[in-house]
């Protein structure tokens, strides 16, 4: 039989990402005023329909990249070459105002829902550039909040340019050998040359980064030490590094040698997933760079990098479960069985799976733009000091829930196309190695939920969450009490139950699953909250957003990360000890038996 002949499976069609959205429409007609959901709407129906068409079709021509460390006659040359599918969705995601939205503000704190609404579609197939986009973002703020006169006026302006021809990328590198996560044994030193340039004062660096993730990048913020290695990171200073000298250059300007500044790439990282993205090994010899911020506060100073970048996770995540979920639900619209005679669509245990997956998205979505919304409300400078203490704790909760939950689902999305589902051409493959790095990236869910449990250890910050759950819960019409009875009383004893797990001092054993359940939590506030709006003005969907909120009350994983912090408080000692026993093997008894 000719391959032509016979049965063919008919391909699926996805639609357009913003429209067929079962959550971004209606969130945004909730959060967005009247006013200014009437002038992003009709750009994001339009992008929508640009990332299934031409920003999909880029996809074929990106590639790994690749470094020549040496020309022909043994000089040091470390040119790096990325793909021209990997140039044009960088140059596609600036134009289209990523991340120049965030701080044109045309539309004030709302300016930060609308940009990111933008990503969250074309994330799936951005194969990685928002990577480096997040981290321009991050030294975007961190250069308007506290960089030089120089840096705000040469560099800041490019950073948020929509002209890609003009516009800079920043990489951030922390990570060295000795620490990994922890940067308190730095080993890049900063020499104070005793003079300032036009972007403040100057500096020579030296050392070793081992984790770069945007070596094509024009700039980068750096982490040096400024005083004593004894004095850990209380003597790290941050630090601004152009690429390559002379710096900034006219577009129209010849390329300076990539290793002009002292930078040189060791080797390209042989990563499981995030081909395209150029991260490298980087020595750094005698590399100018220029202080940003107070001496000695290097860590303090890198935070808003570090909190823009925690929320791009996120939306990497539930971006990546986004098309993963549209492959899915596409593919149910054209696939018969039952010889031939039904479509998926229409077999009741299909569609459960198709809904289990899709309740994941909505509350990952839900969760993950109301921190979106307080990230807009505290850089605007309209926050309240409430919300200032819940962006603070939710922003390591919101990076770590979502790459936690988002690649199991992604998983179970690949297995509804049965043995289509595992083949490389659909991207399901692609967007799961690549959603795996948001597990690790600015932090590993244990890092995080040792850094909730420091924000929560101020009373008063960790009081304005449970504020903000009971004034969303006490909102409730009666009507709507009374059909959410059930639900409302099992989330006012999870959230209890929250409330006594971070009371001091809390076990060894209880901060992953105490950040699990927190997760848990504020996604039922964010669900709640949404379905009270839907009720109240009487929106089309009323009747699936209150259902929505029921089900993830009564999700399975919500129960099971309330076991989990109970068991975390039984018995801690003989646990810990058991733990220890059953990695490390049996040497010696039991001392609390």
């Amino acid at each position: 039989m000719r391959v032509e002949e016979g049965f063919q499976i008919e391909p699926f069609v996805e639609d357009n990402p913003y429209t067929s959205d079962p959550v971004l429409p209606s969130l945004l007609k909730r959060i967005l005023p009247p006013q200014t959901l009437k002038e992003v709407e009709p750009d994001l129906v339009r992008f929508g329909q640009d990332v299934i068409t031409k920003i999909r079709a880029a996809g074929d021509t990106v590639a790994p990249p690749k470094l020549t460390q040496y020309d022909q006659w043994g000089k040091r040359i470390d040119h790096l070459q990325t793909s021209e599918g990997w140039k044009f969705l960088k140059a596609t995601a600036q134009a289209e105002g990523i991340p120049g939205i965030f701080y044109e503000r045309k539309y004030g704190e709302d300016s930060r829902p609308y940009g990111f609404a933008k990503a969250l579609l074309m994330v799936g197939d951005s194969h990685e550039v928002f990577c480096p986009l997040s981290m321009t973002d991050g030294t975007a703020r961190v250069i308007q909040l506290m960089g030089t006169p120089g840096m705000k006026k040469h560099i800041f302006s490019r950073l948020i340019s929509r002209d890609p021809s003009r516009a800079f990328v920043s990489g951030q590198w922390m990570t060295e050998r000795p620490g990994g996560s922890d940067v308190s044994r730095t080993e890049t030193s900063a020499q104070y040359l005793s003079k300032s340039n036009r972007f403040g004062p100057f500096y020579y660096l030296d050392g070793f980064k081992w984790f770069s993730s945007a070596t094509d990048s024009d700039i980068a913020v750096a982490l040096a030490r400024t005083g004593s290695p004894k004095d850990g990171s209380r003597s790290l200073s941050l630090f601004l590094v152009p690429l390559r000298l002379p710096f900034p250059r006219d577009p129209s300007d010849p390329v300076p040698s990539p290793t002009s500044n002292g930078i040189l790439v060791h080797r390209l990282k042989n990563k499981i997933g995030t081909h395209a993205l150029p991260t490298a090994e980087l020595s750094l010899e005698r590399t100018e760079a220029n202080l940003i911020g107070p001496l000695n506060q290097g860590v303090k100073n890198i935070t808003p990098v570090l909190n823009i970048t925690r929320v791009w996770s996120a939306i990497a995540s539930v971006g990546g479960l986004r098309k993963c979920m549209a492959i899915a639900i596409s593919y149910s619209k054209v696939r018969k069985v039952e010889g031939n005679k039904r479509l998926l669509k229409d077999a009741p245990i299909h569609v459960a799976q198709l809904a289990s997956i899709s309740l994941m998205y909505r509350a990952l979505t839900h969760l993950t733009f109301g921190v979106i919304r307080l990230l807009g409300k505290v850089e605007c400078g309209t926050a309240s000091e409430e919300e200032e203490y819940r962006l603070r704790m939710l922003t390591p909760v919101v990076k770590a829930f979502a790459a936690e939950k988002a690649c199991a689902c992604m998983e179970d999305a690949m297995t509804t196309l049965g043995g289509a589902g595992y083949m490389e051409e659909n991207d399901i493959g692609r967007m799961i190695r690549d959603c795996l790095v948001e597990k690790i990236w600015e932090g590993t869910t244990t890092v995080l939920a040792l850094d909730l449990l420091r924000s929560v250890s101020d009373a008063k910050r960790f009081n304005s969450l449970l504020t903000w759950a009971n004034t969303i819960i006490e909102s409730c019409s009666s009507e709507l009490q009374s059909t959410l009875q059930e639900q409302l009383q099992i989330l006012k004893s999870r959230k209890d139950l929250l409330k006594s797990i971070y009371q001091v001092p809390v076990t060894p054993l209880m901060p992953r699953p105490a950040l699990i359940l927190t997760g848990y939590v504020c996604a039922s506030i964010y669900l709640l909250e949404h379905a009270i709006w839907s009720c109240n003005t009487g929106q089309p969907e009323t009747e699936i957003d209150v259902e929505v909120f029921k089900r993830w009350v009564d999700h399975s994983g919500f129960s099971a990360a309330v076991e989990d912090v109970k068991k975390a408080n039984i018995n801690v000692d003989n646990v810990v000890w058991s733990n220890n026993a059953i990695v490390f093997g049996f040497s010696k008894v039991n001392p609390k038996l």
